[in-house]
């Protein structure tokens, strides 16, 4: 298993960037102001339902790329270095209020179950999100400290763990900030330009200090 200082590296980059509003974010900000604090606070544990589902896959092809070529594994780990660049770049690039990222559409009053699966579908059926997980959490796993799928499992639960602590927060204060936050083209640029240097910043460090892995 990773040891305790990689843990403690993989929990500040995973706070940087959930503390970062996206489009899930923006979705339960949207329900919580919609329905009130229980609506969001479902559909917080909606998404994150769909989240077990990405990691578990995660974990699942990981493994089975590193069995099968050690060199596939490290070409993969630069590949979603590469990616989170890119993220980086996009969103220091991208104009206040362009729409490249917005919530889903929102669905007039309903119920907490239904809050609930729908949250988890739009997580599990968003491809973004599957292809954020293979990028992050193999830039965090180490295939000399034991086998690389319950790495990957331990990774994806601490980042749940904190996305539901950290969106629950998003969905208590947002009856108070969301409709000035989202309707702000300053604020989100500054969240734009906050979120760039956080993905470029975890990418560049992925791909300079990454060791590739022993056959």
């Amino acid at each position: 298993m990773p040891d305790m200082s990689a843990i403690v590296i993989f929990c500040g980059a995973t706070l940087a960037l959930l503390l970062v509003p996206g489009p899930a974010v923006l979705y339960i900000v949207t329900r919580s102001v919609a329905q009130g604090r229980t609506a969001g606070l479902t559909s917080v544990l909606g998404i994150h339902a769909g989240s077990v589902v990405h990691v578990a896959a995660a974990a699942l092809g990981i493994s089975a790329l590193l069995a099968a070529s050690a060199t596939a594994f490290t070409v993969v780990k630069l590949l979603g270095a590469a990616y989170l660049i890119w993220l980086g770049v996009r969103k220091l690039l991208a104009r206040a209020g362009d729409g490249a990222e917005e919530a889903p559409a929102q669905v007039a009053g309903a119920s907490n179950a239904r809050l609930f699966w729908e949250g988890a579908l739009v997580n599990v059926l968003n491809p973004k999100t599957a292809i954020f997980f293979m990028a992050f959490l193999p830039q965090f796993v180490d295939p000399h400290a034991g086998p690389v799928a319950p790495q990957i499992m331990l990774l994806g639960l601490i980042w749940i763990a904190l996305g539901v602590a950290s969106d629950s927060g998003y969905a208590v204060l947002a009856a108070f900030f969301a409709t000035r936050l989202r309707r702000s083209a300053r604020a989100r640029r500054r969240l734009d330009v906050g979120s760039g240097v956080v993905y470029i910043s975890l990418g560049a460090t992925a791909a300079l200090t990454g060791e590739p892995p022993r056959a």
